[in-house]
């Protein structure tokens, strides 16, 4: 006779590690696919460094998580947010300490040391360290509070504005005309800068709202990743094989992440993981290509915003408001909606997969 509840119990694990498989079979189809729409050969320039860092984090991770599990490293999952989470509560967190030094060392290796790919490591460490602090803060208050909003800002914005000054220091006035499909190049001069501050931050917010989900962040961050990684690669080879690295290694996180997670990135990967986009996206003048691959994260973003704005808009005199959606950001609404936490994570996988293909495909125009 079939055990019904031990199936159940079994099916979600299944589950994850079935969408894992299908996204890494995936991109190694976008791969194969871009070698024939622009006739190169992805496999041996990428591909090969994307492996090094999908196998470092996995084994990485066996090194690190019984480290993490003896010191306590559980996460506090926040009492406002779906109920079903709430078993979550003590799972290992700041996966991201073995998914950033992993990738970011060997794009450095792979590169030879290239300087726009040491700019991008360090910042994407910086952030990564702003995160780090933000989830011992929260393990220390034993609250989902960790450091102070603005606190958070100003330090992300402290390591935003010093890359700044370093591409206006090394790239002199070269990336403040942006590139945009069909040939358009739209002048900026000055009105640059602010834009990178906006993409540097806005990036780092959007990929630190998705990561809510076992695997959600870790698999659209990495087809965001190697979609990136296609688009740079004929003019910055270099930076392609940075993502490409970072690609590997939060694909390998997913090892350990999927559903059930056994450990979370936490803001540690989270920020990081924006930050290496939108360092990659600037210096590779591929700010369209961001927004296209990235659209999700924006997504995300924009529905916290429009819940908050309407709940504010709509209060009543007891000080209640309206809500737009069961919950932001939208994976959440979601998930209260009915929908299982693995098939939304596939769904969020297969619109990032679109959203790469689209985008690879509007720059051949």
């Amino acid at each position: 006779m079939i055990d019904t509840d031990m199936l159940l119990k079994r099916l979600p694990r299944m589950s994850g590690i079935s969408i894992s498989v299908a996204l890494v079979i995936s991109i190694i189809g976008l791969f194969l696919s871009i070698d024939a729409l622009l006739g190169i050969n992805s496999k041996q320039t990428i591909l090969i460094p994307m492996f090094t860092g999908f196998v470092g984090v996995i084994g990485l991770g066996y090194v690190i998580l019984p480290i993490l599990k003896q010191l306590k490293i559980g996460q506090i999952i926040r009492e406002d947010g779906p109920q079903s989470h709430l078993s979550k509560t003590g799972t290992p967190t700041m996966g991201g300490i073995f998914i950033v030094p992993v990738g970011v060392i060997l794009a450095a290796i792979w590169s030879g040391f290239h300087a726009d790919v040491l700019a991008a490591g360090l910042l994407t460490i910086a952030f990564g360290a702003v995160g780090w602090l933000d989830d011992w803060q929260i393990l220390v208050q034993k609250s989902n509070k960790g450091i102070a909003p603005r606190t958070k800002l100003l330090l992300l914005a402290i390591a935003a504005t010093a890359f700044c000054i370093w591409m206006g220091l090394t790239h002199s006035l070269s990336i403040t005309d942006i590139s945009l499909p069909l040939h358009i190049v739209l002048p900026l001069g000055l009105l640059f800068w602010p834009l990178a501050m906006f993409v540097l931050l806005g990036s780092s917010n959007a990929t630190n709202l998705t990561d809510g989900m076992d695997g959600l962040a870790a698999g659209t961050g990495s087809i965001a990743l190697t979609g990136l990684a296609l688009l740079v690669m004929a003019d910055h080879p270099n930076l392609s094989l940075f993502c490409a690295c970072m690609a590997g290694s939060y694909l390998g996180f997913l090892w350990h992440n999927c559903n059930p997670a056994k450990v979370f990135m936490g803001d540690t990967g989270s920020l990081a993981l924006g930050g290496a986009l939108a360092a990659v996206a600037l210096l590779g003048n591929m700010l369209w290509g961001l927004a296209a691959i990235g659209a999700i994260f924006i997504w995300e973003t924009i529905t916290v915003m429009a819940q908050v704005s309407y709940y504010k808009a709509t209060k009543d005199p007891n000080g209640v408001g309206k809500r737009l959606f069961k919950m932001a950001p939208y994976h959440n609404h979601l998930e209260l909606s009915g929908w299982p936490e693995v098939q939304v994570v596939g769904v969020f996988y297969l619109v990032g997969l679109l959203l790469a293909f689209g985008a690879i495909a509007l720059s051949r125009f």
